[in-house]
């Protein structure tokens, strides 16, 4: 049996092979647009090199087999910001629905841009490595390999990191508009900013101890949360304050949640608001509010006796 003779893939210099970006890598490619869509989820045609974009020039301008307009950007060298600028500005530009940034060397930062554009805009954006390759004597091949393109769960996480920022955004805005208006009846939380989170707390005038406003999609509650550090001397306070609970109770107007939590660290006595809405009703922002700022007001009062009783 003859031996198996296999050669062995070597790297040309990409310079080597195409000089000039415009005058010969852009001409080859638009004449091979086929070794482009082997390596993309797009099928591409009629290639139009050097069109306009502003007092720019697309290196080439092409369609998918949907008739969407597609910008291609080459750069054979290693990636920089401005390309990446100019990927951006022609696909606006041309208002087209993908485009295609092929480099010589990505950057690592400039791979996690092409992919938060993926996750974060309704366009797709594929960043692909090109190099020059032969075995032994033969002619130079192109090898594009893709570095990132679009996907399904590209985009998935894309809407959900949108989510969690309109969330947060939402909290932030309750939160403000809460905050002013508990100015008029308490100083408790004067000096606390609007957060982006699901609740604002303020110092009970004990260590560990605070008086908490806490938003969910559809409840909310004040809290006095009880947390030093130690869990032996959060359930000393709980218990401590336990002993008054008739008292406090009377004083507030109502029962009260009393956790102590004995699976965990801290402990908590709450009041729950479950019958007006959350944070998703936002047209019952404006009651939410008054209801949980009226009850803070009456949960203070009836706690705070029993806070400075405290050793």
């Amino acid at each position: 049996m003859a031996e198996l003779t296999i050669g062995r893939l070597e790297r040309v210099n990409l310079r080597t092979v195409w000089p000039h970006e415009a005058s010969d890598f852009t001409p080859w490619l638009q004449d091979n647009l086929e070794v482009l869509n082997e390596v993309i989820d797009l099928d591409l045609v009629d290639a139009e090199r050097e069109q306009a974009a502003g007092s720019f020039s697309v290196d080439l301008v092409a369609q998918d087999s949907s008739g969407n307009t597609v910008v291609v950007e080459n750069q054979l060298g290693r990636s920089d910001h401005d390309h990446l600028g100019k990927v951006i500005t022609y696909l606006t530009a041309w208002d087209a629905k993908a485009a295609i940034w092929i480099v010589g060397e990505p950057r690592p930062e400039h791979v996690e841009a092409v992919n938060w554009l993926n996750q974060s805009t309704a366009c797709d954006f594929y960043l692909i490595k090109a190099e020059a390759v032969r075995i032994a004597d033969s002619a130079p091949a192109p090898l594009l390999t893709l570095i990132v393109g679009p996907s399904s769960e590209a985009r998935a996480v894309g809407l959900k990191k949108k989510e969690i920022r309109e969330s947060a955004n939402r909290y932030l805005d309750f939160w403000t508009e809460l905050l002013s208006k508990a100015k008029d009846r308490t100083r408790l939380h004067s000096g606390v900013s609007p957060v982006r989170q699901g609740w604002v707390a303020a110092g009970a005038g004990k260590t560990g101890l605070g008086f908490n406003y806490v938003i969910l999609k559809k409840s909310s509650r004040v809290e006095l949360y009880i947390d030093t550090g130690d869990r032996d001397a959060n359930k000393a306070i709980f218990d401590g304050l336990a002993e008054h609970t008739e008292a406090i109770h009377r004083t507030f107007g109502s029962h009260l949640d009393w956790q102590r939590l004995d699976a965990r660290r801290a402990s908590r006595i709450a009041f729950h608001i479950t019958d007006g809405g959350g944070l998703s009703d936002h047209e019952d922002w404006p009651a939410i509010q008054a209801r949980l700022i009226d009850a803070m007001v009456r949960f203070e009062k009836a706690l705070k006796k029993a806070i400075r009783a405290l050793p």
